[in-house]
């Protein structure tokens, strides 16, 4: 998947999730905090499992 590809369905995606204008607010929260994703994702899965983590994703891709 190119760049623009996947931009696209990014966005397509947080549109569907959180709506237009909560979207582009959370958008807008990246780009100015001092963010580092790979942190970020240490903290947000730091209290799953391995497995817990896998049933995660399987079911999102349902």
């Amino acid at each position: 998947m190119n760049e623009t590809v996947l931009r696209k369905s990014g966005m397509q995606y947080l549109i569907e999730k959180f709506g237009v204008v909560d979207a582009e607010r959370f958008i807008s929260l990246m780009i100015k905090e001092n963010f580092d994703y790979t942190e970020w994702q240490k903290d947000l899965f730091a209290d799953l499992s391995v497995e817990e983590l896998f049933a995660r994703g399987r079911a999102a891709q349902n």
